[in-house]
């Protein structure tokens, strides 16, 4: 099989695809017979040829995928005039302090806000996909850590946590989640308004390809929120428990 016909098989295989494909998932498609570089080399090839379209080809924590650009949104979300879903400020702060702090315990969540966190806010970043317990922190009553998953990277269109914007230390007095910045950092985030009333646990059922942002619009509160470097790992891997 040539180079062009190889291409041709990898383009069909991710459109087609309802999620994002792992490069061993890829390599199946030619029996193994194709390796791991030369698979990686065709897909750079293909990011590439789609430069200037309507849809872009990027790598996502779970795999390879094809997205629509953010740019293009506004148009795409004509045919889905429904409002996102609307998350409370509690809800987007958590998910923040999560997302730079993990693995975090719900008491260092409350320290960091100052105020008490609704475990049904926990419950519905579980359920959505975007948050899950890793592990348990060596003290009295064994405290669980909260960390942020492959489906949050994947929702935010990203491969690693690396990849977050960092937080300046002369600039804590900034908020969380501007510095985050979720709706630009979405890059063609698929998300079903129907599937997830704001007062409900979500589901992880995206149909690829459907416009959407992943939340409603940022909180300018301020946070004094800093990256901690030592905490920082890679989603679906168990860092160290401290006492």
């Amino acid at each position: 099989m040539n180079t062009a016909d190889a291409k041709r098989v990898l383009e069909t295989a991710l459109i087609c695809a309802p999620q994002p494909l792992t490069v061993r998932e890829l390599g199946v498609l030619f029996d193994m017979e194709v390796s791991s570089d030369t698979l990686k080399t065709l897909l750079a090839d293909l990011q590439t040829e789609w430069t200037g379209r309507g849809v872009e080809l990027v790598q996502v924590a779970s795999g390879w995928r094809f997205q629509s650009r953010p740019e293009l949104r506004p148009y795409l979300d004509r045919l889905h005039p429904e409002k996102p879903p609307k998350y409370t400020r509690a809800t987007m702060e958590t998910l923040a302090i999560i997302a730079y702090r993990q693995p975090v315990t719900r008491g260092d969540m409350e320290d960091i806000r100052g105020v008490t966190i609704n475990s049904l806010i926990l419950k519905q970043l579980e359920d959505r996909g975007w948050v899950e317990v890793i592990g348990h922190r060596e003290t009295v009553g064994r405290p669980a850590l909260f960390a942020t998953t492959r489906q949050f990277l994947d929702d935010l269109g990203l491969a690693s946590l690396d990849q977050l914007p960092p937080l300046d230390g002369t600039e804590v007095q900034e908020s969380a989640l501007d510095r985050l910045d979720f709706e630009s950092l979405a890059s063609g985030f698929q998300l079903d308004a129907a599937d997830l009333p704001v007062d409900a646990p979500g589901s992880n059922q995206t149909p690829p390809g459907a416009p959407g942002t992943l939340f409603s619009a940022p909180v300018s509160d301020p946070l004094l929120l800093e990256p901690s470097p030592q905490e920082h790992h890679e989603p679906g891997t168990k860092p160290q428990q401290s006492a």
